[in-house]
C-alpha cells in the first residue's frame, strides 16, 4: 500500500468496549495500571469444562466504567442483536462521537464506509438456537436466529443506524479479523472509494461450546484458580490463551478531510500488509516465515526501517508455539535491533479476542503513542530459551517517547497482519 506521505491517513476517533471495561480512558488507565480483566465465568454453568475462566465485558451494574447495553439499544431492539453487535455498536458510538462525525447530506453518508471483522460472529446464539430447536421445536425459534448470528451483521447494524452507504464488509480471518478490517479501511481510502471508514472489530463468542472446543484443540489455560495470571504471554511457564471478548473500532480519514472539517488527527497509520502461512490449520511454522512477510510489507508501505519503530505491541496469545513463532518472525526482520525495542502482549490484561484482538490492540498501539506509555506484559517472569535477550516489559509499563510503533494479528487458518502506527 503506497500512501501519499502529502496527505496520510490518520485516525480521528476509537472506541473500546473490552473485559478491562468499556471507553478508552477507563480501559486505557486500568490496563496501565497492571489490572486484569480476567476472571471465573458466572454467564453459564462451567462445573463439567476444563476452563472456567475468560475475559468478559463487565455491566454497568457492578462496574463503573462497565457496558450499559439502554445506552446502545432500546431493550427491543436488544432482542433482534447477539452480544458482537452490541459491542460494535457500543464502540461505534464512542469512536464516531470522538471524530465528530455524523454525516447529514447524502453525500457524505454515501462516502462513509464501515469494516468490521469478526472471527465467529453470534456463536452463543447459535449454540442457543440448536438447543431452542432440539428441545422446543422448530415454532420456538425466534425470527430474528439468523441475522443475530450472521458474521456482517454487526457491519451492517452500525451501517443502518448511521446510515452510511459506503462499501461494508466483514472480514472473517479469525483472530487477524480486526486489523485486516482497518487495513482493509485504510485501502478504500486509498483508492477513492469512501472518505471516511469505521473500521476494526467485535467478538462475542464466550460460551460453554466455544471454551469446550478450544479445550479440545488443547489450546485454552485451565488455570482456573489464578485468573488474573493465568495469561501469560511470552512466558516460559504460558499454559495456553484465555478467551475474551469486545470491540475495538477506529474512524480513518485522509489528514486533509480531517482538517477541513475541524476533527483532530490523533495519529497515522503509516502502513499495512498482510500475508498466508499456507502452512497448518491452526499453527504458523516455526520460523515465522508467513508473519514475517505480513510485517515486512507493513514497514514497506509506510517506507519505514526497521531502527525507525519505538514499540512492538505483539500478538502474542500465551501459546508456546504461537509465541515462539512471532519472536521468530520478529527476529529474522529486526534482526539484532530487536533485543533493543520493547515489547509486550496487553493479552495478559485482557485475555485473547480473537476477531476484535488486533482491532483493540491497534487501539492500545495507538494509545502508546499518543501517550507515551509502553503498557506491560504482565505475569512475566522468564522468557523461553533463546529469548532473554528481548525486552518484554514485564510486570510495570514505562513512560517512552514513542514515534512509530508496529501491531501484530495473526490467525488460524495461516492469515497474518500487521500495522505501522506514527506519531501525528
Amino acid at each position: 500500500m503506497m500512501e501519499d506521505v502529502r496527505d496520510p491517513i490518520v485516525v480521528t476517533g476509537m472506541g473500546l468496549v473490552t473485559p478491562l471495561g468499556c471507553g478508552r480512558d477507563a480501559v486505557w488507565q486500568r490496563l496501565c495500571e497492571g489490572r486484569s480483566g480476567i476472571s471465573a465465568v458466572d454467564r453459564f454453568e462451567t462445573s463439567d469444562l476444563a476452563t472456567r475462566i475468560a475475559g468478559t465485558v463487565p455491566s454497568i451494574e457492578t462496574d463503573e466504567a462497565g457496558l450499559d447495553p439502554d445506552a446502545v439499544v432500546t431493550s427491543k431492539d436488544r432482542k433482534k442483536i447477539d452480544l458482537f453487535t452490541l459491542y460494535a455498536l457500543a464502540a461505534a458510538q464512542e469512536a464516531l462521537d470522538q471524530a465528530g462525525w455524523r454525516p447529514q447530506d447524502q453525500v457524505q453518508k454515501d462516502r462513509t464506509a464501515t469494516l468490521i471483522g469478526t472471527g465467529i460472529g453470534g456463536f452463543p446464539v447459535v449454540t442457543q438456537a440448536v438447543r431452542t430447536l432440539d428441545e422446543r421445536g422448530p415454532r420456538r425459534l425466534s425470527p430474528f436466529v439468523v441475522p443475530q448470528f450472521l458474521g456482517n451483521l454487526a457491519a451492517g447494524n452500525v451501517s443502518i443506524r448511521y446510515g452510511f452507504r459506503g462499501p461494508i464488509g466483514a472480514p472473517i480471518t479469525a483472530c487477524a479479523a480486526g486489523l485486516q478490517g482497518i487495513g482493509d479501511g485504510m485501502r478504500l481510502i486509498e483508492t477513492g472509494e469512501a472518505d471516511v471508514v469505521l473500521a476494526g472489530g467485535t467478538e462475542a463468542c464466550v460460551d460453554r461450546l466455544a471454551l469446550a472446543g478450544f479445550n479440545a484443540a488443547r489450546a485454552l489455560s485451565t488455570e482456573n484458580d489464578a485468573p488474573e495470571t493465568a495469561s501469560r504471554p511470552y512466558d516460559r511457564s504460558r499454559s495456553g490463551f484465555v478467551l475474551s471478548e469486545g470491540a475495538g473500532l477506529m474512524v480513518l480519514e485522509r489528514e486533509s478531510h480531517a482538517l477541513a472539517r475541524g476533527a483532530t488527527p490523533l495519529v497515522v497509520l503509516e502502513g499495512y500488509g498482510t500475508s498466508a502461512d499456507a502452512y497448518h490449520l491452526t499453527a504458523g511454522p516455526e520460523d515465522g516465515s508467513g508473519a514475517a512477510l505480513a510485517i515486512e510489507r507493513a514497514l514497506q508501505a509506510a517506507k519505514s526501517g526497521t531502527n525507525s519503530i519505538d514499540y512492538i505491541n505483539g500478538h502474542a496469545t500465551s501459546t508456546p508455539v504461537g509465541d515462539a513463532g512471532e519472536v521468530a518472525a520478529l527476529r529474522s526482520i529486526f534482526g539484532d535491533t530487536l533485543p533493543k525495542i520493547p515489547i509486550s502482549s496487553t493479552k495478559s490484561a485482557t485475555g485473547h479476542l480473537l476477531g476484535a484482538a488486533g482491532a483493540v490492540e491497534a487501539i492500545f498501539t495507538a494509545l502508546a503513542v499518543i501517550k507515551g506509555t509502553i503498557p506491560a506484559t504482565l505475569n512475566f517472569s522468564q522468557a523461553d530459551e533463546g529469548a532473554e535477550d528481548l525486552d518484554f516489559v514485564p510486570d510495570l509499563g514505562r513512560s517512552a517517547d514513542l514515534s512509530r510503533a508496529l501491531c501484530n494479528a495473526f490467525g488460524f487458518g495461516g492469515v497474518n497482519a500487521a500495522l505501522v502506527v506514527s506519531a501525528v
